[in-house]
C-alpha cells in the first residue's frame, strides 16, 4: 500500500514488557525483521504521557476511558494528520484493511 507508514512507540507501562533501553528495543525488533519506523520509548498514559499520545487519545477516545489499555493499541491517522480510527490491541492490521484502503485512496 503506497503511502502507508507504521510508527511504533515502545512503552513500558503495560506489565513491564519493554524494560530495555531504546537501543536494546531497536536491536530486538530488527532481529525479528521489523520494517516499520521505531521511535523512542514513551509513556502513553498518566501525567508524563507524550503529547502525541495525549492528542490521539483526546481525538479518538476509548471504550469507557480514553487511556491506552494495553500495548499494540493502534491509531489510524489520515494524510492531514487527523486521527480517524482507534483499534484495540487484538485487532489485526488485516482487519483494518478496508479502512486503510479508504484513506490511502483519498
Amino acid at each position: 500500500m503506497i503511502g502507508l507508514r507504521i510508527l511504533a512507540f515502545p512503552c513500558n507501562q503495560f506489565g513491564g514488557q519493554e524494560p530495555g533501553t531504546n537501543a536494546e528495543i531497536k536491536q530486538f525488533a530488527e532481529g525479528r525483521g521489523v520494517k516499520f519506523d521505531m521511535y523512542a520509548k514513551v509513556d502513553v498514559n498518566g501525567d508524563k504521557a507524550h503529547p502525541l499520545w495525549q492528542y490521539l487519545k483526546q481525538r479518538q477516545g476509548g471504550t469507557l476511558v480514553d487511556a491506552i489499555k494495553w500495548n499494540f493499541t493502534k491509531f489510524l491517522v489520515d494524510r492531514n494528520g487527523q486521527p480517524v480510527g482507534r483499534y484495540g490491541p487484538t485487532t489485526s492490521p488485516l482487519e483494518m484493511r478496508a479502512e486503510l484502503e479508504k484513506y490511502l485512496n483519498q
